[in-house]
């Protein structure tokens, strides 16, 4: 792809229109490989030694004339790098701005250390060690659900709310952390590799805790900071997909990303089964924390960075040092990004925001959140259902987990090749694209989930062979995964500048009613039974399954520009005041 023509005013002074024609000033990039590139700019180092006060002056006019055009020209804003306190998208991270600019370290052409450019097999490596940190999350999160029985005994817990508040307390802290642990991965001095690492070992360290906790209050504390760093793969994952993909090939990896966490919530239930009637509760935590060990040595030694932001610092300041020019600079270090809590704001605030102001974000985050809380009470209650029902032990109880597992691997299978077909053909008979054209198939899950939990519940209720329920909780999570794919897609597509803060919005609703409906699960099947309770769950999900899809698609491009005309006055406003403050920052500069 031809890097974008920069516009610049005629008044502009550039690097590149030096008085000077000696060789020895001569700083244009050439394209070169990553082995000779020291050697490429070696002829910099006069530049460092010259002490050249009109060469001076030129760099300093250049990164005006930078920071003036991003001001500017509104092709420049956007959804994509944090320069700053804003997003800016710059194609080839800078590669634009080098004609006006040669001290600027971006990506040569098509160059072996961009990670859009790695090999596939490199690429698909990464995404494999990348799935197993997303792994982890819910591998923490529903390992105890087996061992409720033996934590009530051990602490004299009478309450059937607090044993559940073990696994569900996790998903409280899915709320919190990642808005404000994860937007760290975007700083271009830390990067991905290093969150995702240092949060898989702070959480290793608490489910370490966990397991020598001596009363339900330190077990408790322990699980919440622990869920606050585990958290942090389930975002930061599919961002490092992203880095390597482009948005046309990621589809399978996203979906490879998308299927660990629903698999891992229902296998971590099956190894904490045989872990508890073995060994008791705590070797359930000392097996989570060995694995957990195992995917931070694995990922610390393996993983490898794909933050363009931060190869491109460490490039600039291997240049910095091999030429001893101290002027070489990203895209980024030249307006002065870095972590603030301007920015921290921005990040929790704008999704909290969304939720309240916008339907559609509303609607559809109320009805994936609904779906995500009958799932997390499926998981919670299982052991119970299996173990008061069929008499089964905690082990055999826990393989009833792979009912879920099937479900969700066979959803990921089916509605991505359903989803993605249903979607082109309808772009290909109206002749656009729309993001309603994504919605259809949740008309065919609003009804297939409804039935597993029909199937499921009553099968439970008259103790039918338990096969029977299996199948139940089988299709459910089959409808699960349709539901999460099309909704999420239609976030993202209905207004891309604000897909992030969208897709958070969702899922902070989703965590919070994962958190919250486990502890009513127990209550709720004791006083209506097995049947009634889960036709209770389909009741509700047929009545918020079916009308918002259809209104979404019937209705959804008048509120989505309804909506969007909002969320771009408020842009507007946020646009305004970093334009002001890169012309500031551009008048600091002439000064």
């Amino acid at each position: 792809m031809e890097p974008k023509k920069v516009p610049v005013s005629s008044s502009a002074i550039s690097l590149s229109n030096s008085d000077s024609q000696d060789s020895s000033m001569d700083y244009s990039h050439d394209k070169r490989d990553s082995n000779s590139l020291k050697n490429g700019h070696e002829k910099h180092k006069n530049m460092a030694d010259s002490n050249n006060e009109d060469l001076d002056l030129r760099r300093v006019a250049t990164k005006t004339t930078i920071l003036s055009i991003m001001a500017d020209n509104q092709s420049f804003t956007g959804d994509e790098y944090m320069i700053d306190q804003e997003r800016i998208p710059v194609e080839n991270d800078g590669e634009e701005f080098k004609s006006i600019d040669p001290e600027l370290v971006a990506w040569e052409l098509d160059s072996p250390e961009n990670p859009r450019n790695w090999r596939p097999a490199k690429k698909i490596f990464v995404t494999i060690i990348v799935s197993m940190y997303a792994f982890i999350s819910p591998l923490s999160a529903t390992i105890m659900s087996p061992a409720s029985k033996n934590l009530a005994k051990e602490f004299n817990i009478t309450s059937s709310i607090v044993p559940a508040l073990v696994t569900s307390i996790h998903l409280l802290a899915w709320v919190i952390g990642p808005l404000v642990i994860a937007p760290l991965s975007e700083n271009d001095r830390l990067g991905r590799r290093l969150i995702i690492n240092a949060t898989c070992w702070i959480t290793l360290v608490f489910n370490i805790g966990c397991a020598f906790s001596t009363n339900i209050t330190q077990l408790l504390i322990l699980r919440f900071c622990a869920g606050l760093f585990s958290a942090t793969p389930l975002n930061v994952s599919p961002a490092i997909v992203s880095d390597m993909f482009d948005a046309k090939s990621r589809n399978v990896s996203l979906a490879g990303v998308f299927l660990i966490p629903l698999v891992g919530s229902a296998i971590a239930p099956i190894i904490g089964g045989y872990v508890v009637e073995a060994k008791g509760w705590r070797w359930v935590l000392y097996t989570l924390a060995i694995i957990n060990g195992a995917i931070a040595v694995i990922g610390s030694c393996l993983l490898v960075e794909t933050f363009a932001p931060k190869l491109l610092y460490k490039k600039a300041k291997s240049l910095r040092k091999s030429t001893g020019n101290p002027n070489f600079h990203t895209i980024y270090e030249l307006s002065g990004d870095g972590f603030s809590l301007s920015k921290l704001k921005d990040t929790v605030t704008r999704p909290l925001v969304l939720l309240c102001t916008n339907p559609l974000v509303f609607g559809l985050g109320s009805f994936m959140a609904f779906i995500y809380g009958i799932n997390f009470l499926m998981v919670v209650t299982f052991p119970a259902v299996f173990g008061k029902s069929y008499g089964f032990s905690p082990s055999t109880a826990g393989l009833m987990f792979l009912s879920l597992a099937v479900g969700f691997f066979l959803g990921v299978v089916v509605w991505t090749i359903v989803l993605g077909h249903v979607y082109k053909t309808l772009v290909e008979k109206h002749g656009e694209a729309k993001p309603e054209f994504r919605l259809p198939c949740l008309f065919i899950s609003a009804v297939i989930m409804p039935i597993g939990l029909f199937w499921y519940g009553w099968s439970a209720q008259y103790k039918l062979h338990w096969i029977m329920p299996c199948i139940g909780s089988g299709m459910f999570s089959f409808g699960v995964v349709c539901v999460f794919q099309a909704l999420q897609s239609y976030l993202i597509d209905m207004n891309p500048a604000f897909a992030a803060s969208s897709i958070a919005a969702a899922s902070m609703f989703r965590f919070f009613l994962g958190f919250v409906f486990p502890l009513f699960a127990h209550a709720m099947y004791d006083k209506l039974g097995y049947g009634w309770g889960n036709s209770l769950c389909a009741f509700l999900a047929i009545a918020l399954g079916i009308p918002f899809p259809f209104l979404c698609y019937k209705y959804g491009e008048r509120l989505r520009g309804w909506s969007n005309a909002r969320m771009e006055k408020s842009e507007e406003r946020r646009r305004e005041r970093r334009q002001e403050a890169l012309k500031k920052k551009a008048q600091a500069l002439k000064k």
